[in-house]
């Protein structure tokens, strides 16, 4: 770190968002001040002394009028940002106990809007991350691994059914190429039916060849040679990370989120290196994009996951149907 770069002072600021009846409330920036005219979450600067909960509590009574429970506020996603003039670290949390009827108390205009509505080019480049944890379930399903396809469509087709989990990622490392764009080509509308987005899983190639993919999920030898985001901005991209440098490229290619594991002993792997809750802690809140736990982990561990930093759980065991 340079002189001139050591002297810029990061400012921590909490981040509101406050859900009701599956809308968030936006409000716009002032245009005199820093990036003023564009759309913000409600929040403002931690006072020194003051804990991120108390700070959330006091803003969001002065900027909307809602008063909030402090226990009702959940940690979402910590975000470090450099503006080139200003660093800032946005502590984003959530709440869905606001009591009241929100108003712009110093001027601003405020709506409240679904998580769909929301652009990135409405908000300052910080708020990318945060717009795709709103996004993104708690949940993200991947499928297990099956000796043919037609078992591995039944085993989707039944999991969709029970679970109806929002995303799929589509994992068969172990069959060829062309077997797996075909088997691609049969779950994109199992999944269509059942409202639930089908990400397939490897190079930028797959995404490419399957029709109706909503997204690329990218092994770490897959994205390791990637300088730029392989997929348009409209599809998802998610990247497997193991640890800091991992995380860093898949931030450099535009990804929407990542898995990081494996935190917990899987039964596939007995006796691997596992992360731990506390490494998980601490490279999610560096990571800056919504952090997916993974690995030897059950729907029991997501509140565990949700708080040490992470988006929530991945994985095969809690949705996949068992022979």
């Amino acid at each position: 770190m340079s002189a001139s770069e050591a002297r810029v002072k990061e400012v921590h600021v909490a981040v509101a968002v406050i859900v009701r009846d599956g809308r968030v409330l936006i409000a716009r920036r002032p245009d005199h001040v820093h990036q003023g005219g564009l759309l913000e979450f409600p929040g403002g600067k931690v006072e020194p002394g003051e804990s991120v909960q108390a700070a959330l509590v006091r803003e969001i009574a002065e900027e909307t009028s809602l008063r909030v429970p402090e226990a009702s506020l959940e940690p979402v996603i910590g975000i470090r940002h450099d503006y080139g003039d200003k660093r800032v670290f946005l502590d984003v949390w959530e709440t869905r106990a606001a009591e009241g009827e929100a108003k712009g108390c110093e001027g601003q205009p405020v709506e409240w809007l679904s998580p769909e509505q929301l652009r990135d080019e409405d908000f300052p480049a910080a708020n990318r991350p945060i717009i795709r944890a709103l996004r993104l379930p708690r949940q993200l399903a991947i499928t297990g691994e099956e000796t043919d396809q037609d078992q591995t469509v039944a085993r989707l087709l039944a999991g969709l059914e029970v679970a109806r989990p929002a995303l799929v990622v589509l994992r068969a490392p172990n069959i060829s190429a062309q077997a797996y764009r075909e088997l691609a080509a049969k779950a994109v509308p199992v999944c269509e039916r059942a409202g639930t987005a089908l990400i397939v899983h490897g190079g930028p190639e797959v995404f490419r060849a399957t029709s109706g993919a909503r997204g690329l999920h990218l092994p770490w030898r897959e994205a390791a040679g990637l300088t730029a985001r392989p997929v348009p901005a409209d599809a998802w991209l998610g990247v497997s990370c193991h640890d800091r440098q991992e995380i860093d490229q898949a931030m450099a290619i535009g990804a929407d989120y990542i898995t990081l594991g494996p935190v917990l002993p899987t039964e596939s792997h007995p006796g691997a290196p596992t992360l731990g809750w506390p490494a998980f802690a601490d490279l999610a809140s560096e990571a800056g994009l919504p952090v997916f736990a993974l690995g030897g982990l059950s729907p029991g561990d997501l509140r565990e996951a949700l708080q040490r930093g992470g988006q929530g759980i991945a994985g095969i065991r809690f949705w996949w149907p068992q022979s």
